[in-house]
């Protein structure tokens, strides 16, 4: 005899597990208003009583939702990251990328459970091996003159997981803010735009308008942190969905 509380209806549906009770609360916040006992005693008093429910698998949406003015003001795992003055000391540009894209993966794997696709897969190889060359072309100050196409086809790969990882991310994230955070305070975000400066140096016509591809104007026109002092990015471990 089971029952529990469900955050992901679609998650729950799939796994049907004997009793549910799903709740729409932001994630994080499974018993709704944060302090007030007597809304929460009326949540769990509501997944207690699918015990009393003979057969199942049973899921039972509660009838009542927070008041928007908590529920838009419920980051329950909000993003963290280090202070641009510490990114320095993060260690080569390939470390500070993988460690930032081992905090995105799970978000990323969130996303697209849920969405049940995803737009990443235009590049041959993984986000990880991408990843790792586009840092060790950075630490050895290179441009990727000979592989113009492979490096084009990495960043849109590791731009839409970035993308999709923050939409993922509880809260009301809207498009401008979801770009203001890739751009300011994400490690490859950075490293994008460190590879923006250098391409736009270069003599080969075709690298300078690789820098255009790879940021947009709108981020360079909105007064972005300098890549050399971005700060290093830590995702929060995302909620179990069970």
């Amino acid at each position: 005899m089971t029952t529990g509380i469900s955050l992901v209806r679609e998650n729950t549906a799939s796994m049907q597990p004997p009793r549910s009770l799903w709740v729409s609360f932001p994630l994080g916040r499974p018993l709704g208003k944060p302090g007030d006992t007597d809304f929460q005693h009326g949540v769990i008093r509501a997944a207690l009583n699918l015990l009393e429910r003979p057969d199942g698998p049973v899921l039972e949406d509660y009838p009542v939702d927070v008041p928007v003015s908590i529920a838009d003001n419920a980051l329950a795992c909000p993003v963290s990251f280090l202070r641009p003055e510490q990114a320095h000391d993060a260690g080569s540009w390939k470390d500070r990328l993988l460690t930032d894209l081992a905090t995105v993966m799970p978000w990323y794997q969130m996303s697209r459970h849920r969405r049940g696709r995803t737009l990443v897969g235009v590049a041959e190889a993984s986000p990880q091996e991408n990843m790792a060359a586009i840092g060790q072309l950075l630490d050895d100050d290179r441009l990727p003159l000979d592989s113009l196409k492979w490096f084009k086809h990495a960043v849109e790969d590791l731009k839409v997981l970035y993308l999709e990882a923050l939409t993922a991310q509880p809260g009301n994230h809207d498009h401008e803010q979801i770009q203001k955070i890739f751009w300011q305070e994400s490690v490859f975000g950075a490293a994008l735009l460190q590879f923006h400066e250098r391409c736009q140096q270069a003599p080969d016509r075709s690298v300078a308008l690789l820098a255009r591809m790879i940021v947009p104007r709108q981020a360079l026109e909105a007064g972005v942190v300098p890549a050399d002092s971005a700060a290093q990015q830590a995702f929060p471990s995302p909620p179990e969905e069970r």
